[in-house]
């Protein structure tokens, strides 16, 4: 940019060509070229940086920690996970029982995702940002006294209902479900990465790694 900008000071002429643009930050998929995998995609991490990753994901049961749900995507972004997640809930057998309410972090927030959530009469709990830890007594126990508006969208009536003590309980949750179940896949079972190569093999192994969790669970339940 420097170097043109001279030239047209010199020259009393716009340079030829298009103007340079400035890098943007992060991979982009036009960018990504694998050639141990090239299925998968580089993904941000928990602790900063990029890996050459799948994002797996899991749904699981607040009352018998038992995985319902589970699948692999080529996404970074959790915001696309809650429709495959709906599909394959609504792919359970009915005696299985009915899915009540989904609770997710704000990572899967969106309109969209409230909304499909609603066509398949399953109650929202997904937090619309992130709430710091260690909060005050008075904080965390805290209801909101307005009413819901009348007329209110789906957004607006998932924000009231997690302001309630009844949401605020039901959302608490959440993290000791399935945050629990990857801590033991992680540190009991010991599975930090997969072994194959491929997203069709990779969901293969997934599927086997939350079965395997699923008879670990299953053992504790009946005992």
């Amino acid at each position: 940019m420097a170097e043109r900008t001279v030239k047209e000071q010199e020259n009393g002429k716009k340079p030829r060509g298009r103007e340079p643009k400035p890098p943007e930050p992060g991979p982009k998929t036009t960018d990504q070229v694998n050639l141990t995998d090239e299925d998968s995609r580089i993904m941000p991490t928990s602790g900063g940086g990029f890996e050459q990753t799948y994002n797996a994901q899991a749904g699981v049961d607040m009352g018998s920690m038992l995985i319902v749900e589970n699948h692999v995507t080529q996404q970074p972004n959790d915001k696309q996970e809650i429709k495959p997640a709906l599909e394959n809930l609504a792919a359970l057998p009915d005696t299985l029982g009915k899915v009540d309410a989904l609770a997710a972090d704000t990572g899967y927030f969106s309109e969209n995702n409230v909304k499909r959530c609603e066509q398949e009469h399953t109650k929202p709990y997904i937090a619309t940002k992130g709430d710091k830890h260690n909060q005050s007594l008075n904080k965390r126990f805290y209801q909101s006294q307005q009413p819901l508006p009348e007329n209110a969208d789906p957004v607006t009536t998932m924000k009231h209902r997690l302001k309630t003590l009844e949401g605020k309980k039901l959302y608490s949750k959440r993290k000791s479900t399935v945050e629990t179940v990857f801590g033991i896949i992680k540190a009991v079972i010991g599975f930090r990465q997969f072994l194959l190569r491929g997203l069709e093999s990779v969901s293969g192994e997934w599927d086997l790694v939350c079965i395997a969790y699923n008879l670990k669970r299953l053992h504790v339940l009946t005992t």
